[in-house]
């Protein structure tokens, strides 16, 4: 009968001395003189299977030519193992070649440096690193999912292809179907009524706007999945395709919002640590010392709830020679997001920023210096989500428009819901790779990213 290798570590009591068959790859192939073993993995789980064959098979001399990488389909005995801490191993006895792979196979059984690896980003998954990634990929996906129907957010899919330029659309790639090398011009500007849309169109750098139309609708919904942004930037988290979850929330000011995001994140945490298991503890041995105790801590923690101009205070009389001095009206750096979580040794929640330096469509408080805005710091990652109440108000969002310089006419059927049956209404983002490099402490986005797309790698 044909299994799964998941499905054998789950009932190898019941196997024991059964003939199963199993279909997979070939990670390793140590041969000795009259026996030899097989690292067998096939996807469906973190362990691989060790298969053990000896001369007493006919083909003998034909299995010790199996080549690492190569697609099998295998039966044999299910038997206990006379090895310390491995369960049970699979006694060969009959085999099928699938795919022979060649002597060049470039995932060989060494250590790979993860640079190299990110070069071969079409077979990376076959390692043990990439393989426990992405697994954890899948199942946080799963997990934000699963929080947000259970708490009945509707799924909206919002659109790739934009007209609504929301975060500046100098961050914001440019899509065309005219021929770039005959471009129709007029007054010496390209014409861009012939264009398939008629006019500038973009691929989306978020979601919220039209997340907010449906919100005013259904209350409580939900985007996720691929934005892009232009920025030319090679940092560790920085990426020109990456995922966002985007809620938007109405009747929610930023007081609701923060709870949300706390009670969201540790959902999310604890279905990671229960569904992944495995992938936590070899994330916790090789990639990061700890990272089991510090995810486990986040559950049980209460998040610090604190002012931008708070925070400026502390980090001012901190006895720390800055690289960059913090200022009452400015951004906060790296080197202050990780003082301030270990200053209140947990997650921290920065509300009331300076509004000169955040979004035209977040609701400017009562002292018209901030805006009700929040992100939240935890510890070892900095920035996971960024949030704020919208403005509701159709006259103050007009004014700050115009105060920002931002071009009303592709926004103006967002401004127009404030006209009809608009309410208060708050919402965040969180980069799903940023996540992703918190729960597995992989500290590159180009690591957690299938095919990264990063400047100058448009690789696959």
């Amino acid at each position: 009968m044909k299994y799964d290798v998941r499905d054998i570590y789950q009932d190898f009591e019941f196997l024991v001395d059964q003939e199963v068959m199993m279909q997979g790859w070939v990670r390793n192939h140590r041969k000795q003189k009259e026996f030899g073993f097989i690292d067998f993995n096939d996807g469906t789980c973190f362990q691989n299977v060790q298969i053990v064959y000896d001369h007493s098979l006919a083909d003998f001399e034909e299995i010790q030519k199996i080549r690492v990488g190569s697609a099998l389909t295998v039966t044999g005995k299910v038997i206990r193992s006379p090895k310390e801490g491995q369960l049970f191993e699979v006694q060969l006895s009959s085999w099928q070649m699938e795919g022979d792979c060649p002597l060049d196979y470039p995932i060989q059984p060494k250590r790979h440096s993860r640079e190299f690896l990110r070069e071969q980003a079409y077979l990376r998954a076959r390692t043990n690193l990439f393989g426990a990634v992405f697994r954890v990929r899948s199942l946080t996906a799963m997990a934000i999912h699963e929080y947000f129907q259970k708490n009945h957010y509707v799924y909206v899919h919002t659109p790739l292809i934009t007209t609504t330029d929301c975060e500046g659309s100098d961050q914001m790639f440019k899509i065309t179907t005219l021929d770039l090398n005959h471009l129709p011009m007029v007054d010496g500007k390209v014409d861009m009524s012939k264009d398939l849309f008629g006019h500038q169109a973009y691929i989306t750098g978020t979601g919220q706007l039209h997340g907010e139309a449906f919100a005013l609708s259904y209350k409580k919904i939900y985007t996720f999945g691929p934005t892009f942004r232009t920025e030319n930037s090679n940092t560790k988290t920085h990426a020109n395709e990456f995922w966002m979850i985007e809620p938007e929330i109405a009747f929610c000011d930023l007081e609701g919002l923060m709870d949300i995001e706390e009670e969201m994140l540790k959902f999310v945490v604890s279905y990671v640590l229960e569904h992944a298991k495995e992938e936590i503890a070899f994330f916790d041995q090789f990639v990061e010392k700890g990272l089991k105790a510090k995810l486990e801590k986040l559950i049980h923690s209460k998040f610090v709830r604190i002012s931008h101009h708070d925070v400026v205070d502390i980090l001012k009389k901190a006895d720390v020679k800055w690289e960059f001095e913090p200022d009452y009206g400015e951004d906060i750096a790296k080197e202050h997001e990780r003082y301030i979580t270990e200053y209140f040794d947990g997650p921290v929640f920065i509300t009331d920023w300076p509004k000169d330096i955040k979004a035209w469509y977040m609701k400017v408080n009562p002292d018209g210096k901030t805006v009700a805005a929040v992100d939240l710091e935890v510890p070892g990652a900095g920035e996971l989500m960024g949030g704020s109440q919208r403005e509701e108000d159709y006259q103050k969002l007009l004014q700050r428009i115009d105060e920002m310089h931002v071009n009303k006419e592709p926004i103006e059927w967002y401004c127009n819901l404030r006209r009809f049956g608009g309410c208060y209404h708050s919402g965040f983002g969180m980069g799903f790779e940023r996540l992703l490099i918190y729960l597995t402490g992989v500290e590159n986005i180009r690591d957690v990213i299938p095919f990264p797309r990063t400047p100058g790698n448009c690789e696959y």
